[in-house]
């Protein structure tokens, strides 16, 4: 391609991403940003690469998002932020009409389709915080997560029929946790054949539900 070719064709893509709207600029940004660190993980991304893929430069990046922890936190945080706190205030009442035992079972499903479907997310989340904690300081942790806890155990709470076995802040973080390890490490700890997808699912349902109810039986009947 010649020279004035070539320059036609950078001012015809430039004026282009001049008439693209911040909005649109802005969801660009934020969905390269989302597939580079689901991809790449916090470390191995970077804005060269996010601008590249938004198909912006470098500058209009850093215009709409200062650093790439910036990114990080609005791309991964708060898409986790928002659904968690759906979640809560879906599935977290404890005046619900539901029974003990089919609540549960609904919170543990919802869990676990949460989980699902952002897995790369929490990955990618999991290995900033543990891996590049220096790099990634700036990346604030998930408020809603506390939120979670908080109602969480506040339910079991006023579930109890007596003393406490088990600390409920305790029981809810391990419960969260044992969801959270089966769906994100699936592949590496249930080989294939093992069992179903299906069949596992049922098997973290019941092992949750078990601790679950370690501070208040279900019904029975």
């Amino acid at each position: 391609m010649a020279k004035t070719e070539l320059q036609t064709a950078e001012a015809e893509a430039g004026a282009r991403r001049k008439r693209r709207s911040p909005v649109d600029l802005r969801n660009r940004i934020l969905q390269a940003a989302a597939d580079e660190f689901r991809r790449c993980g916090y470390a191995g991304a970077t804005t060269a690469a996010i601008a590249r893929q938004a198909d912006v430069t470098e500058a209009q990046l850093f215009r709409y998002y200062g650093s790439k922890a910036q990114l990080f936190r609005e791309a991964i945080f708060k898409p986790l932020d928002e659904q968690l706190s759906n979640l809560v205030a879906t599935h977290m009442q404890p005046d619900s009409a539901e029974g003990i035992c089919e609540q549960s079972a609904l919170y543990i499903d919802e869990l676990q389709r949460f989980v699902g479907e952002n897995a790369q997310m929490l990955t990618s989340l999991i290995v900033a915080q543990t891996y590049d904690a220096a790099s990634a300081q700036e990346v604030s942790a998930i408020g809603s997560l506390g939120e979670y806890f908080d109602r969480a155990a506040a339910t079991m709470t006023a579930r109890m029929r007596g003393p406490a076995k088990a600390p409920p802040q305790l029981m809810v973080r391990v419960s969260f946790a044992a969801v959270l390890a089966c769906t994100v490490f699936k592949d590496w700890i249930f080989p294939p054949g093992l069992a179903t997808e299906a069949e596992i699912r049922q098997a973290v349902k019941d092992f949750v539900r078990q601790g679950i109810g370690a501070n208040h039986p279900f019904e029975r009947g």
